[in-house]
């Protein structure tokens, strides 16, 4: 055997092993934190609808959920830079169990305060949940980061019946707390991914990571990254603006619980099921390619939504914006890869997540507002404008060849 081969045995491979070891627990931990914002959103409205002051206040506590998620971002990066991602994974999980008990607890005592306040901690483990997808690109060689980084999102597809059944089979279990043993059940599903994650091997920060790398003065500049956010906050700020409010528009349409923990579940499955084949998608055509497909599936999403109020135009509305946000979200996800070195990562990453879920932050409060004072249908119409402005963005990069990561 040749030199050249016998390194190739005796040290690619291992570390080719262990890389793709790390990435399936990041899938599989993805699929139990998913799981999370899963019952977020089946709940979320629903006991905001109960215990809020104000009908106004339905979905303020799934708002206050996503503005966790944006105020946690740079946190756990930062504590991804300098004590590695492990420390924020786990720092991650145990906010995820808090959210359950503080949750559980709200419902019990009737107090929506305390239910938005467990909301916060939710957020905060959903913002390290999709950092996930990041840090399975640090595990493998740059050609094959898309594909860990949709695999990673793939395990989501178990986040999309976990979640749901979780609420289905337990909402009843603690009468007269509708909802209680259900966030009991989703601080336990918390704890068993920080089991999964004391195995993840992901790469220390170096020195020249923690020092930082260049200013983001100059990383944010480039339009590439630009092109990136626009994309990004695009597609995860209007797939939770409707996603919001789909369940409480189901129950304001008389529909079943049950109907709308069925749509909500195959809305999740179609957000991470393509995650099998997306990262192919975007080797072969090109990130900002993958990306116009999924403005054009969320448009289309909308379009439905408008024809009618029945089971049938709910759920395949939610399920083609589970479609088009993967394949937005994570091609603009792909982009932001190629805009940083190494060193840079955590920072240009978290960043980018800052921006989309403050965004996002936004159209969370305004989903319920419009719904409750407006209608469905006017949520659905408020969606075309950001998508106008997504392919503005993307028009000019639109055309190129798959990017190349810097470093």
């Amino acid at each position: 055997m040749s030199q050249v081969n016998a390194n190739a045995v005796a040290g690619v491979g291992p570390a080719v092993r262990s890389g793709d070891a790390a990435v399936w627990r990041l899938a599989i931990a993805q699929a139990l934190g998913g799981a999370n914002s899963a019952v977020v959103y089946a709940t979320g409205a629903i006991v905001g609808n109960m215990l809020a002051p104000s009908q106004a206040l339905a979905t303020l506590p799934i708002s206050i959920f996503v503005v966790g998620m944006a105020a946690c971002t740079l946190p756990a990066g930062g504590i991804a830079r300098r004590h590695g991602r492990r420390a924020a994974f786990l720092m991650g999980t145990g906010s995820g169990v808090l959210v359950g008990l503080l949750a559980s607890l709200a419902v019990v005592l009737g107090s929506f305060w305390l239910f938005c306040a467990a909301m916060f901690f939710g957020g905060a483990y959903a913002a390290v949940v999709l950092s996930f997808r990041f840090a399975a690109a640090d595990c493998v060689p740059p050609e094959r980061r898309p594909r860990a980084l949709s695999t990673v999102m793939a395990g989501g597809v178990f986040a999309g019946v976990i979640g749901p059944q979780l609420v289905t089979y337990t909402m009843d279990l603690w009468q007269p707390y509708l909802f209680a043993a259900t966030f009991l059940a989703q601080a336990a599903v918390a704890a068993v991914s920080a089991l999964v994650l004391l195995g993840v091997r992901v790469p220390m920060p170096t020195a020249a990571e923690v020092a930082g790398g260049r200013p983001l003065s100059a990383i944010v500049r480039q339009p590439r990254f630009i092109t990136a956010v626009i994309c990004g906050v695009v597609s995860y700020t209007l797939m939770n603006f409707i996603m919001t409010a789909a369940p409480l528009a189901m129950r304001l349409c008389g529909l079943s619980q049950e109907s709308s923990n069925l749509g909500l579940q195959w809305h999740i499955i179609a957000m991470y099921g393509p995650g099998f084949f997306t990262g192919r998608l975007i080797t072969r055509f090109g990130a900002p390619r993958v990306v116009a497909a999924g403005l054009a599936l969320t448009a289309v999403s909308a379009a439905i939504g408008l024809t009618g109020v029945d089971v049938a135009h709910f759920w395949l509305t939610l399920i083609l914006l589970g479609v088009g946000w993967n394949f937005g979200f994570v091609g603009a996800s792909a982009l932001v890869l190629e805009c940083h070195r190494p060193e840079e990562r955590t920072r240009v990453q978290s960043l980018n997540d800052f921006l989309v879920f403050g965004t996002m932050a936004v159209g969370s409060f305004s989903s319920g507002s419009l719904l409750t004072t407006y209608g469905w249908d006017t949520v659905l119409w408020v969606s075309f404008f950001p998508l106008a402005v997504a392919v503005a963005a993307l028009a000019p990069t639109a055309s190129s060849r798959p990017g190349r990561a810097i470093g």
